[in-house]
């Protein structure tokens, strides 16, 4: 009779923790159908070798899963990058260090947020298109040096003209970190999602695809519309007014 304990519980849950996390992470990306069909042959294989005992398929299905490892690896090497960064982000770091009492202060962004609101309305206004990147957790340093930087204090008409027409500046990423502006003109990874509305350019594929990349706030002001849009962990939020665009940075900007 089968009997399960404690610690079989905590494992079946853990598991099953584990299985989810890495699910949502992987529908963040078009990596999704693959990890399906990754779990549908595992499951295949367990029945027909473990638990059905079929010699012939399962001793091929043995050999194939033998360096199945190797070709997961390959197959998300992008996904596996970004599921470890996650884990290993300042801001579950810093969560941590809260829990073990090392660090105490939570700090807030609302003095910064309110230039980035008010420069982004008045650029929609204009119909000046803008992305604005936020850093949370995951450090952005390798697509900060595609760029200018710049290290200023976050200020409504800095970030204007960083963005007006004729600057050199303003058909790359600007990026926000450390409560400043850190660089300018940067270059983002562009999404391949084929389910991104074909209204939305490529100003929106680079938000989504550093939003893909990492745990950031990407903040789109488009050109054709004015509408403004914030793309985070691969979802976008789209047609925001100011007060759903202040309320999203400070419920989603914190340390």
């Amino acid at each position: 009779m089968l009997s399960l304990g404690i610690k079989d519980i905590i494992d079946i849950f853990l598991v099953a923790l584990l299985l989810y996390y890495i699910w949502k992470l992987m529908k963040q990306s078009s990596a999704a159908n693959i990890f399906s069909g990754v779990i549908i042959f595992t499951v295949v294989w367990i029945l027909v070798s473990r638990v059905f005992e079929m010699r012939l398929i399962g001793g091929i299905m043995d050999n194939l899963m033998n360096i199945g490892l190797l070709a997961v690896i390959i197959l998300f090497q992008d996904e596996i990058r970004h599921f470890l960064s996650t884990i290993g982000n300042q801001k579950n770091a810093k969560y941590l260090a809260r829990i073990f009492h090392l660090n105490k202060e939570v700090k807030s962004h609302r003095t910064d947020i309110m230039p980035i609101v008010m420069a982004c309305l008045s650029m929609s206004k204009q119909k000046v298109g803008a992305l604005i990147i936020v850093e949370r957790g995951v450090n952005l340093t390798e697509y900060i040096n595609t760029g200018e930087i710049i290290n200023g204090k976050i200020s409504q008409r800095l970030i204007e003209n960083i963005f007006f027409k004729n600057s050199p500046l303003h058909d790359g990423a600007m990026i926000i970190s450390n409560s400043h502006i850190t660089a300018a003109g940067c270059i983002l990874p562009v999404s391949h999602d084929t389910d991104i509305p074909k209204a939305l350019g490529l100003r929106h594929r680079s938000a989504l695809g550093i939003s893909q990349k990492s745990d950031c706030l990407a903040i789109c002001v488009s050109e054709e519309t004015g509408g403004i849009s914030i793309a985070e962990n691969g979802h976008f939020h789209l047609r925001l007014n100011a007060e759903e665009l202040e309320r999203m940075l400070t419920e989603e900007w914190q340390d």
